[in-house]
C-alpha cells in the first residue's frame, strides 16, 4: 500500500482509514497487556458501532414504513417541508421588512410615474395650443380633405362601366374582341 504524504494539515478520515494513517510510534511503548486491553476495547467499539447502524438502518425502516400507512410520499413530504420553510420565511423579521421597504419603493415609483405621465400630458396639451401646431393642424386637415374620395353621386356612368359582379369592364377599340371571346 502507497503511504499518504504527511502534512502539517493533514486529517485523517473517519472510519478505519483513520486508524490506519495515525503514524504508530506509540505502538512501541505499549506493554502486551495494554496492547491487548486496547484491542479488547477496539473491539468493543466497532461492535457497538455495528449495532448501532443496524439499529440506524431498522429505525429508518420503521420511519418509511410508518410514512406509507399515513400516505406520505415524498412529494408529499417535500411540499411540506417547502410550505414549513416558506411559512418560516415569511413570518421572518427580514421578510417582514424587505416586503414593506419594496411595498414603499412601489408606491413611490407608482407616484413618480404618475407625476412623469401628468407632465407629459400637460405638456403635449401646452403643445397642442400653440399656433405652429394649430397651423400644422389645419394643413393635414386641408390635405386630408383634398385627399379623400367624394361620396358618389349615383351616375349611371359609374354603373355602365362595372359587371353586375362589381368587375370593371375593359374597352376595347371598335372591331377588336378580348383575348377570350370569339366572334361569330
Amino acid at each position: 500500500l502507497e503511504e499518504r504524504p504527511k502534512s502539517p494539515d493533514f486529517i485523517p478520515e473517519v472510519g478505519e482509514d483513520a486508524v490506519n494513517a495515525v503514524p504508530c510510534s506509540p505502538c512501541m511503548a505499549l506493554t502486551e497487556e495494554e496492547q491487548a486491553e486496547l484491542h479488547s476495547e477496539l473491539a468493543k467499539v466497532e461492535d457497538e458501532i455495528q449495532t448501532l447502524s443496524q439499529v440506524l438502518a431498522a429505525k429508518e425502516k420503521q420511519v418509511a414504513d410508518l410514512k406509507r400507512k399515513l400516505g406520505i410520499n415524498p412529494l408529499n413530504e417535500f411540499k411540506q417541508n417547502l410550505s414549513k420553510g416558506w411559512n418560516e420565511v415569511t413570518t421572518s423579521t427580514a421578510y417582514k421588512k424587505t416586503s414593506e421597504t419594496l411595498s414603499q419603493v412601489g408606491q413611490k415609483a407608482t407616484t413618480a410615474f404618475s407625476s412623469v405621465g401628468s407632465a407629459i400630458s400637460r405638456k403635449l396639451e401646452d403643445v397642442r395650443n400653440t399656433p405652429t401646431f394649430k397651423s400644422f393642424e389645419e394643413k393635414v386637415e386641408t390635405l386630408k380633405t383634398k385627399m379623400s374620395p367624394t361620396p358618389s353621386t349615383g351616375d349611371t356612368e359609374e354603373v355602365s362601366e362595372s359587371t353586375p359582379d362589381g368587375e370593371p369592364v375593359a374597352e376595347h377599340p371598335e372591331g377588336t374582341c378580348p383575348p377570350d371571346q370569339k366572334t361569330h
